[in-house]
């Protein structure tokens, strides 16, 4: 279907104007969640509303929080000649950091969704109401796995309640799951239900243009992806849940859920190179970390192009106060101002798969969607992975334990986050596992192992990781039911 390139353009552009605020601290951009009585209230639409919040989720992930996946994901590093993004580096983390990026989160993942979901449902539009509770599931859960608790029933109720109480992340992710659940449960072939492609206006649906199977897929991927986030805290809940999805013969992504159509213009190019190129003008702040660079490098992995081209020269991660001209010399991230912001790529989906396949169902059927997912991930960078899945490739199925194969998917999977700049997922998963290992050596030693997760050189939290997120003074200041600070080395509800 022919697209409005033009209507998608002012689309990005309002999109890029609220992510590059993200730092501003403009919290009332584009929210529609103000007091009923406000006649603006009327021309809010899901038509109008749907796309906007997508974009606003997709800006804070693929900007202010691709940066923090990459960093503490150890996809890349601080350069040496700059100090941009040290505190963040270092784990230096406050409570004036993040303030925008986290009421956006709200203004768009939750409050705007949900506006879609009600009007959707005031007119049985049931094709909106699935696209706003996926979406809504999607950024809800961001929120829930950056911060454990969030304002989220009473932060629903608009003017009714300006102090919302703090819900748990488990209460959030079960009343996110039912919201997926009852959309799926809609009649679709209802007249109500407007297809996007029948009226030639797929162009406000930003990942799937329109196709509401698609949308279904996605539903499915990302309850999945809420099941296997419980299987530390929720073992049986997990296993029932995923369980019931194959039961049901649950269909999953087999593309990338993604938004593109970014081009090499200020305010309509990728939030991340805008943010950190375009704006800052100064492309060495981020450079490619020893972590991730040797594990390609010891892999002979192409994908290492895509990234950071060939042979580069990797810092080790956090030594940007190293004054040596090797530092001084690390190969910069590769950042294109077109690149996509991914949400869930088909990899990921594959990977997950593989994952339910081998803890719930003895491991069989597993060995094909991890080789789907390795395919796809080699694919999504332009490369070919079939050598690398073959018998006695790189990344072979393994025939060990299932410890060992889940550890193997796992750590695939966060080789696959480097596209799309979705490193904030492996920094989630790593969380999540405990994989990519931790190493007992910085990666300066000679028994330091390609790959293996290291304290930052100049960290500020001894020898431990972050897992979480402080709350914002944004919330802090406004609501006194904000819970008290614990320190950012506590795993969230969810987490090892």
């Amino acid at each position: 279907m022919k697209m409005n390139l033009f209507k998608n353009k002012k689309i990005i552009a309002a999109f890029i104007s609220v992510v590059l605020i993200v730092g501003a601290g403009c919290k009332k951009a584009l929210d529609i969640n103000h007091d009923p009585n406000n006649p603006g209230l009327e021309v809010g639409t899901p038509k109008i509303v749907f796309p906007v919040a997508v974009m606003g989720v997709a800006g804070v992930e693929g900007g202010d929080l691709a940066l923090i996946g990459g960093l503490w994901g150890e996809y890349i590093t601080q350069g040496a000649t700059s100090n941009q993004y040290k505190n963040i580096d270092q784990f230096d983390m406050k409570t004036t950091d993040y303030n925008a990026q986290y009421t956006t989160l709200f203004t768009y993942g939750l409050k705007n969704l949900q506006f879609v979901i009600d009007k959707a449902n005031e007119t049985q539009d049931w094709n909106f109401y699935l696209m706003g509770n996926v979406m809504k599931a999607y950024s809800t859960a961001l929120l829930v796995d950056l911060y454990d608790k969030i304002p989220y029933t009473d932060a629903l109720k608009g003017l009714g309640n300006l102090t919302p109480h703090f819900d748990d992340g488990y209460t959030i992710y079960k009343s996110l799951i039912a919201g997926i659940d009852s959309a799926l449960n809609k009649d679709f072939s209802a007249s109500t239900a407007i297809d996007l492609r029948a009226t030639n206006e797929g162009n406000i649906d930003l990942l799937f243009g329109g196709d509401i199977e698609k949308w279904k897929e996605f539903a499915n991927t990302v309850e999945l992806k809420l099941y296997l986030r419980m299987i530390n805290a929720k073992p049986a809940e997990a296993q029932a849940g995923i369980e019931a999805l194959y039961a049901r013969n649950a269909q999953f992504l087999q593309e990338d859920a993604k938004v593109t159509g970014f081009t090499d213009n200020p305010s309509l190019s990728n939030p991340l190179y805008e943010q950190n190129v375009r704006q800052l003008n100064f492309p060495n702040n981020l450079v490619a970390s020893k972590t991730f660079v040797s594990y390609l490098q010891a892999h002979n992995d192409p994908r290492i192009n895509y990234s950071f081209g060939p042979n580069p020269t990797a810092l080790d991660q956090g030594d940007f106060t190293n004054p040596s001209s090797a530092a001084f010399s690390a190969t910069v991230f590769k950042e294109s101002p077109t690149d996509p912001v991914v949400f869930i790529s088909a990899a990921e989906s594959y990977f997950m798969q593989a994952e339910a396949r081998e803890r719930y169902f003895s491991g069989n059927g597993a060995k094909t969607p991890y080789d789907n997912g390795v395919l796809a991930a080699f694919h999504d960078v332009g490369a070919d992975g079939s050598s690398f899945i073959a018998p006695g490739g790189q990344y072979e199925y393994p025939s060990g334990t299932t410890a060992q194969k889940i550890e193997t998917i796992i750590v695939q999977k966060w080789a696959s986050f480097a596209y799309g700049v979705h490193f904030i997922e492996g920094w989630f998963e790593r969380n999540r596992t405990g994989f990519p290992k931790s190493s007992p050596v910085y990666s300066t030693d000679a028994s330091y192992v390609p790959g293996e997760f290291v304290i930052p050189k100049n960290s500020v939290i001894g020898s431990q990781y972050p897992k979480r997120l402080v709350f914002p003074d944004a919330e802090i200041s406004t609501n006194p039911n904000t819970p008290a600070q614990v320190p950012i080395t506590t795993p969230v509800w969810w987490g090892l």
